[in-house]
């Protein structure tokens, strides 16, 4: 199995934005509303503020993207340190809501709502331990481990009952957040979840073959869910193992290669960026332009060329949308420009 990208190179690209994206980062996980809650009401007693359910995790509109957002100010504070007012501020709101207590209440959540995140929040939980784990004061790291924990016991108890996968290209996709599970388990202090994650994959996804990017995007994909599936396999494959799936899962591919067409695909139009369905498309750019970096680094033959090229434009066109000041994308775009950008950093593209 690979491991996940580690490059510098993405600290040059991200640091004119740096500065904005830690202010939004700290802006986002500390505002409760516009609140979109994914509890269920079982009475009025459930009538609360965000914060009484999550200590933690309450700002940035919904769970999900108050994880990632927390994902991104610790990346930010640890890899392109924005300056020092912003890394006073990150640290601050860090040491505000990343306490054992709230995160003890978290996890105690997670445990009595099983399906609530699931797989998408679960895998931003481990993202975010995994990224508290390379600083060497330990204090978040021990703070988020037994949230970390229980999303490991809620992983494996799902995926003996999960006979099938999700395919659409949104929050549910399976085979990108069990990437990202795969990529976090290690540092995240859950390594047992890499072998029966890495077998429900190939279990998944071995057979598959004849796939088409003419069917992506629908209308509201933030993930390609041909690429994300590729990029999945390409963690679990030998190289010459996923050399081959690959020629089986995207003829197309092999075929533009030949014709020497420049791109693979074009970036999405954004018709609405305000609307938020819509402006998933956004993300979408920046998902399959860090899916195409990685396919193109791991592949490494003639298909190489179009699927950089491809990524390129796809990370251009991400780029030109970021800081818009729109909430609607504000609050959760950022996390996936810094995707894209280490992925771009880490197969050497220019």
């Amino acid at each position: 199995m690979s491991t996940p990208p580690r490059g510098a190179g993405a600290h040059a690209a991200l640091a004119p934005h740096a500065g904005a994206f830690a202010r939004l980062a700290v802006g986002n996980i500390t505002r409760a509303y516009p609140n979109f809650p994914a509890h269920l009401l079982a009475g009025p007693e459930d009538l609360v503020d965000p914060r009484v359910h999550h200590p933690a995790f309450y700002g940035a509109y919904d769970w999900h993207s108050a994880v990632h957002m927390h994902w991104l100010a610790m990346w930010l504070l640890h890899r392109c340190t924005p300056g020092a007012d912003e890394a006073r501020a990150i640290t601050a709101a860090l040491d505000a809501h990343l306490t054992p207590e709230a995160l003890a209440a978290e996890a105690a959540y997670l445990r009595a709502h099983p399906s609530f995140e699931r797989p998408y929040g679960w895998a931003w939980v481990l993202m975010l331990t995994a990224e508290s784990a390379e600083r060497e004061d330990r204090r978040w790291y021990t703070a988020l481990a037994p949230a970390a924990g229980a999303v490991a016991e809620l992983i494996l108890d799902w995926l003996p009952k999960a006979r099938y996968p999700v395919r659409h290209g949104v929050h549910g996709n399976s085979a990108f957040a069990l990437g990202l599970v795969l990529d976090a388990a290690e540092r995240a202090g859950v390594g047992h979840l890499a072998e029966p994650v890495g077998a429900k994959l190939r279990a998944w996804f071995d057979a598959d073959q004849g796939g088409s990017l003419a069917w992506e995007p629908s209308g509201q994909d933030f993930l390609s869910p041909l690429l994300t599936e590729a990029d999945a396999m390409r963690r679990v494959t030998t190289p010459s193992e996923f050399a081959v799936w690959t020629a089986a899962l995207l003829p197309e591919l092999t075929a533009a290669a030949h014709r020497g067409d420049r791109l693979l695909l074009a970036p999405p139009e954004v018709t609405d960026p305000a609307d938020g369905q819509i402006g998933h498309l956004h993300g979408l750019c920046f998902s399959r332009a860090a899916a195409l970096y990685r396919l193109a680094d791991a592949l490494g033959d003639f298909r190489t060329r179009i699927l950089r090229e491809t990524a390129d434009a796809h990370l251009a066109a991400g780029m030109s949308a970021l800081g818009s000041g729109d909430f609607t994308t504000d609050h959760w775009l950022a996390t996936f420009a810094v995707l894209a950008l280490e992925a771009a950093d880490a197969g050497g593209a220019a």
